[in-house]
């Protein structure tokens, strides 16, 4: 961990992103989170083949607890989900780019760089740029981001944080947009990470769903972890499988039903029971998970 630490101090040093600092007032602790990387295709049991994740390596990462609490939020609101999922979902061509060190591209006010102290085993330092774990880093970004693509937005490109997916009804329309979007990218110095963008494709994974000229389908890799996982033993575990199953909510008639005794265990003062009926209802939405239909978006 300490090298990982020390490897990403010098590269942040390097590019002028952070700078020794005596001392301040608001010093956060780091930490290490393990890092998601592109989308390689594996062979599940099935030999099919399922796009997945790779975990790449480790993200250095900022307690700024402190500073969120101190902090006075910015309620811009992020995209719908199902709404940016349905506007994608029946094109037939997409280009999907990822913003290159997303946040980093936006620069702190010299006056607030301060607030951004952190220290580590190799010193104290502060940001020049806007790092991860800021409680407003997530809305000035989105903000940011609205501004610079505000009249495509919608019409040829949707963008989720870093993640921007342009698309088209023709090869035409779509190399067409992604010309226009590269464009605006390059008068706004926008950097996008070559290695994580995939350029006139007919499907692709946007936020966990697979999205194509066919409609929407849930992402195969995602339910091949959920149907492998063992019934939860407490309610944490019946916390994380509702959130992991509630996220293809849209793809199982009567989720809400079939979920109740599971929802029941997370009511206050309720003893934990994980009786035949919670069991019914773990396999059935484990079941209808694996034949999730593909939906097609209303014409």
């Amino acid at each position: 961990m300490q090298e990982v630490v020390k490897k990403e101090i010098v590269k942040l040093l390097d590019t002028g992103i952070i700078y020794p600092i005596a001392d301040s007032p608001w010093v956060s602790p780091i930490h290490c989170v393990p890092k998601k990387g592109g989308i390689t295709v594996v062979t599940n049991e099935n030999d099919e083949l399922v796009p997945t994740r790779t975990v790449t390596g480790w993200r250095v990462c900022i307690d700024y607890r402190k500073l969120n609490e101190a902090t006075a939020k910015d309620h811009f609101p992020l995209p719908f989900m199902d709404q940016m999922l349905e506007r994608l979902a029946g094109n037939k061509y997409f280009c999907f780019l990822d913003g290159f060190s997303g946040y980093f591209q936006i620069p702190i006010d010299p006056n607030d760089q301060e607030k951004t102290t952190f220290t580590c085993p190799f010193g104290t330092y502060a940001y020049r740029r806007m790092p991860f774990g800021l409680c407003n880093a997530p809305a000035t970004f989105q903000r940011c981001m609205l501004a610079i693509f505000h009249d495509m937005i919608e019409e040829s490109v949707e963008v989720f944080m870093d993640d921007f997916s342009v698309f088209g009804n023709s090869f035409d329309k779509c190399l067409n947009n992604l010309d226009k979007m590269l464009q605006r990218c390059k008068d706004a110095h926008l950097v996008l990470n070559w290695e994580k963008c995939h350029f006139m494709v007919k499907e692709g994974i946007v936020l966990g769903h697979k999205v194509s000229s066919a409609g929407l389908e849930v992402d195969k890799a995602k339910i091949d972890v959920i149907s492998k996982l063992p019934p939860p033993t407490n309610i944490k575990g019946v916390r994380n499988f509702l959130g992991n199953a509630g996220f293809y909510r849209r793809f199982i008639k009567d989720f809400s039903k079939i979920a109740r005794p599971l929802t029941k265990l997370l009511e206050k003062d309720t003893p934990f029971e994980f009786d035949d009926e919670c069991q019914k209802a773990f396999n059935l939405l484990k079941e209808k998970l694996t034949c999730a239909p593909v939906i097609v978006s209303p014409n």
